[in-house]
């Protein structure tokens, strides 16, 4: 079961976590503790639960810690949300983020659904 090197959801999760930690350190410094943390978390969080599923001995807890992966893509699509307002994020950077988000989300679900 230690295949989740080879997901592409996995390897596309692992890049979000490392464009999120080099975005937010652009963040204000008071948001260390703040949103930036909880942002990174929660980048994190999404391989990390797909790693974890992916070292279970069944489909049904694999596709309970993809749901946990979910939650976390839809948390930081969230937090994204909120910087971009506060104005932390560009526009643009933005609309990278959320587009590859939701193409990490939607490759979540369709794995979930073959389990």
């Amino acid at each position: 079961m230690n295949y989740f090197k080879e997901l592409k959801v996995w390897q596309k999760a692992i890049n979000l976590v490392t464009d999120t930690y080099t975005k937010s350190q652009n963040f204000p410094k008071e948001e260390l503790y703040g949103l930036t943390s909880q942002m990174r978390r929660s980048a994190v969080s999404i391989p990390s639960n797909i790693a974890e599923g992916c070292g279970r001995k069944t489909n049904k807890d694999f596709a309970n810690f993809l749901g946990i992966a979910l939650g976390s893509a839809f948390e930081l699509e969230t937090q994204l949300i909120i910087a971009k307002n506060l104005n932390f994020l560009s526009a643009n950077d933005f609309g990278n983020f959320e587009s590859e988000i939701q193409h990490i989300q939607n490759m979540i679900i369709k794995l979930q659904s073959t389990l």
